[in-house]
């Protein structure tokens, strides 16, 4: 795939910033739910939506944070990255429609281990949505 970055662990810097930004529809919300199972109703019913503290349906959580997973095998490290862990924090909800950047600070390498650990977050505008930590290894 010719859009996927290949770095090397030595190119790769800490406090190094990848990004990129991306909308959330009501069809991502429908196909997130098909695929996993979740249909609980704040997610895809819009009367139950509507009676929710939210006032409209949210957007999966997971669905959110699943973007960390195109940050780290597209952007940084791209290619040559095994992903370990990743851990996060809900912070606000996000409703369809809505455009987010997703950010990963490299904050940490361990060379023995040729591994990377990067901060990540979901913004939207300047709200912060979901943030949390990323293990990833790079592999030949």
């Amino acid at each position: 795939m010719s859009n996927v970055n290949v770095y090397s662990y030595d190119q790769i810097k800490v406090g190094e910033v990848h990004s990129f930004t991306r909308t959330i529809t009501k069809n991502d919300v429908l196909t997130f739910s098909s695929l996993t199972g979740d249909i609980n109703p704040l997610h895809i019913d819009e009367e139950f939506g509507k009676k929710s503290k939210f006032g409209k349906n949210i957007v999966h959580g997971m669905l959110i944070s699943s973007l960390f997973s195109r940050l780290v095998g597209v952007h940084c490290p791209g290619e040559k990255c095994l992903y370990l862990s990743q851990s996060c924090q809900f912070k606000q909800p996000l409703f369809y429609d809505e455009t987010v950047e997703v950010i990963g600070t490299v904050v940490q390498k361990t060379d023995a281990l040729r591994m990377l650990k990067m901060k990540m977050e979901v913004i939207r505008e300047n709200d912060i949505i979901v943030t949390g930590e990323a293990q990833v290894q790079l592999i030949d």
